[in-house]
């Protein structure tokens, strides 16, 4: 939800707020998320005291009701702007060109909230709020429709001054208005499905009073083989940089992972993409910002922490090649290496994507796959890629990853199909297969790298997180002898428990392969199902020892997954330990949140391996 943007005369200030409610004694740990304590009397009298107020779920527990305000600078006044459609939870704002109206993004939230936190396909709307009309009131008020909201065509009271810019049954996000004020970009997905996904890159002509809607970038380009263009797999930014106009208005700058790079296609003045070079082949380069045609962007590798550089960019059409300059440069890490790997799964009979077609030199894991290898030492860490299960490992600095190289280890992180940067396609396949066609591709990649790389087979073993983490429970549970040690975090490992308890619960539907709706309730077979795919079913299989770190606050996977393993592995007699962190999110983030789960981690690993 988070913006703060100067109005075009420099005279206020336009950011969003959490509307406030009565603060009572804190509640207790086992409270119910999001319950409210009024310390007012009267609130009790009327009933209110205890009443169940919704959140966005995980990262975002105290978002519930934000609002938009306006600080006037010059009248020394702040404005909380109303007409906003009280079914719309409102962010990203920015003023429009002539300062009289504001963009803004708003997510439904109408039955009930689902977790926002790395989901790109929720219902949101662009929408343009109308300053003009008197609607932004002058003092401290309630963020909602005035006296409620009748709704008209798109749920919008035809009423009030609000106008809704992107599609319906959109998924829209990161408005970014070019300089002349002429052109509103943004990211569009698909409501439902995949909680990460390819998204279109769609503009809107603000000159035009019919407000037309232009696609600039599909869900993957339709170029020619023959193209530069012919590889693009799509974009998946979870947000357009802050700057990303060119000053000719006719361009825009972004970044997007393409399989196991983080790369920069720009152009946008004709709905062509034009990839900018960046003198290296290999890493991951990210935007920063792009003011006056000046690039500024970062550049690191799994050996290279991020080094910053800047470029101009030429005039259109004469955009390669960038010359990048670096301004402050770091040192490689010394004793890391890295490279990629291609492997390709056996045919299955379920089409291309889930088949696998390689392109390119990556570790492919099918037509989605690909591994990052840092062979040190004659030993193997296993990494399968975090994020439930939509993420991608690109070929960016990861502090962690080097520590664990220096400390002796091969580090091999596994992008299989179904991870970002390698089309709609292969995300689509991983639905219904969930559970069998990743762990199925990240045990390919362990043999194709041992069979590569003068690696030890009999010294391996295993880190992951989340989604990552149900991964690698399996691979213990079909391979019992293979891993001599295990270390999780946040790990899924019992699917229909996390129905009730995860602020994602479309997600297991989806995994599955089935649609969802708001009013939809499990029935007996689909948890059944869903049993069957967890790693609980058969945790009596496991004879590794694992280690556990699980945030008490963690509201996508509830740390109580995490319990049920410890309890069972405990009781059969599986060396294991539970890390309980009081405060820790899904994430386990914070400085010293994280350098305790990666200590702890490195010991156990180090410990279990004989070293």
């Amino acid at each position: 939800f988070a913006c703060l943007a100067w109005s075009h005369s420099e005279t206020r200030l336009l950011y969003v707020a959490e509307k406030s409610r009565p603060k009572g004694q804190p509640p207790c740990p086992w409270d119910v998320p999001g319950a409210a304590w009024p310390a007012a009397e009267d609130e009790d009298e009327k009933g209110e005291q205890f009443v169940y107020h919704e959140d966005w779920g995980e990262a975002l527990s105290t978002r519930s009701e934000p609002i938009l305000c306006i600080l006037d600078l010059e009248g020394l006044s702040l404005s909380v702007l109303e007409g906003v459609p009280e079914h719309l939870s409102p962010g990203q704002a920015l003023f429009s060109s002539d300062d009289h109206g504001v963009l803004f993004v708003g997510w439904w939230h109408k039955p009930f909230r689902l977790g926002l936190n790395a989901c790109s396909n929720r219902r949101s709307g662009i929408f343009h709020l109308d300053l003009a009309s008197g609607s932004c009131g002058e003092h401290w008020g309630p963020g909602g429709c005035p006296g409620g909201c009748p709704g008209g065509p798109n749920g919008i009271d035809p009423l009030l001054p609000t106008e809704l810019l992107s599609a319906e049954n959109g998924s829209a996000c990161s408005p970014r208005l070019s300089p002349d004020g002429q052109r509103l970009l943004y990211l569009e997905g698909v409501v439902g499905g995949p909680h990460r996904q390819c998204l279109r890159l769609r503009m809107v002509s603000w000159a035009s009073q019919a407000r037309l809607c232009h696609p600039v970038l599909p869900l993957q380009c339709p170029a020619q083989r023959s193209s530069p263009l012919a590889a693009f797999a799509g974009l998946y930014a979870e947000v357009l940089p802050p700057r990303c106009w060119a000053a000719d208005s006719r361009r825009a700058v972004l970044g997007t992972p393409q399989r196991s790079r983080t790369v920069s296609p720009g152009d946008g003045r004709a709905r062509d993409v034009t990839h900018t070079p960046h003198g290296s082949r290999e890493g991951c380069w990210e935007l920063l910002t792009l003011q006056w045609d000046l690039l500024v962007a970062t550049c690191s590798a799994p050996h290279h922490p991020p080094s910053l550089v800047v470029a101009v960019l030429p005039s259109a059409g004469q955009e390669l090649p960038l010359g990048w300059v670096p301004v402050e440069d770091t040192p490689t890490v010394p004793g890391v290496t890295w490279k990629t790997l291609t492997v390709q799964p056996p045919c299955s009979g379920q089409g291309p994507a889930a088949q696998g077609e390689p392109r390119g030199p990556l570790l492919h894991l099918g037509d989605s796959g690909d591994t990052l290898a840092v062979p040190v030492a004659p030993q193997v860490m296993l990494m399968p890629a975090p994020g439930g299960p939509h993420a991608v490992f690109d070929a960016r600095w990861r502090p962690s990853m080097a520590a664990l190289c220096r400390l002796g280890f091969a580090v091999l992180l596994v992008n299989y199909r179904g991870s970002l940067g390698f089309g709609q396609a292969s995300i689509s396949s991983l639905l219904s297969r969930v559970g069998e066609q990743d762990v199925a591709d990240t045990q390919l990649a362990v043999e194709q790298a041992l069979h590569r790389e003068p690696l030890d087979p009999h010294r391996l073993a295993l880190l992951a997180g989340s989604h990552g983490a149900f991964i690698a429970l399996h691979l213990l549970t079909r391979e019992p002898k293979r891993y001599q040690a295990c270390a999780l975090r946040s790990p899924v490992s019992n699917l229909p428990a996390l129905l009730g308890t995860s602020d994602i619960p479309d997600w297991r539907y989806t995994s599955l392969g089935l649609p969802y709706s708001f009013e939809r309730v499990p029935r007996a077979e689909e948890v059944a199902t869903m049993l069957l795919r967890s790693p609980i079913a058969q945790a009596a299989q496991v004879e590794t020892p694992v280690l556990l770190c699980v945030g008490a606050r963690d509201r996508r996977v509830s740390p109580m997954q995490a319990l049920e393993l410890y309890r069972v592995l405990r009781a059969r007699g599986v060396p294991a330990r539970l890390l309980w962190y009081p405060e820790g999110g899904h994430a386990l983030a914070g400085v010293e949140t994280e350098a305790s789960v990666f200590k702890n981690c490195a010991h156990w690993l180090l410990q279990h391996l004989g070293q």
